[in-house]
């Protein structure tokens, strides 16, 4: 990089830089910004908790999905067994993945589900997890998928 004080390479390194790191940087807050949590869920830990969800697009066109889900496992007779991505619009179960066992000692725990294919027109998206006991109404998050998704990745943590 020059470092001259020459206020018009200055200014022109300025616009460059503006051009090629910070408007891409502020499209991508401004993405991550819309998605958002739903409010309205019970926080009690017999309830199924999502508390972070990882999404990768990959180049063929499917996605990673990484899910972490805090639950009061109790055994086999109470634990969270599953977690879904649904269509926020219709209401549609896009994918899911079955949680095979308790995980009493294990939270929380964070399982993966790979290959899925979102169709194209699915635009909204929410992760939500059960428990085997009290069903839904946990903490569940909420995705817009950009229209011009490029190869990448989208991250959201929620402690």
């Amino acid at each position: 990089m020059n470092y001259t004080f020459d206020m018009n390479r200055i200014f022109i390194t300025d616009k460059v830089l503006l051009k090629s790191v910070i408007i891409p940087v502020l499209f991508l807050l401004i993405s991550l910004s819309a998605f958002a949590e739903e409010d309205n869920y019970n926080p009690d830990l017999n309830f199924a908790q999502v508390k972070s969800v990882r999404l990768v697009y990959r180049a063929d066109g499917r996605w990673d999905v990484h899910v972490a889900v805090r639950h009061n496992d109790e055994g086999w007779g109470h634990y969270a067994d599953v977690w879904q991505v649904v269509d926020s619009d219709t209401g549609d179960v896009v994918g899911e993945r079955i949680l095979a066992h308790p995980h009493d000692t294990e939270q929380p725990f964070t399982r993966s589900l790979t290959g899925l294919v979102i169709p194209g027109k699915v635009r909204n998206i929410r992760i939500r997890s059960r428990c085997s006991l009290h069903d839904y109404g946990g903490r569940e998050i909420s995705f817009r998928i950009p229209e011009d998704l490029k190869k990448g990745t989208f991250s959201t943590v929620l402690n």
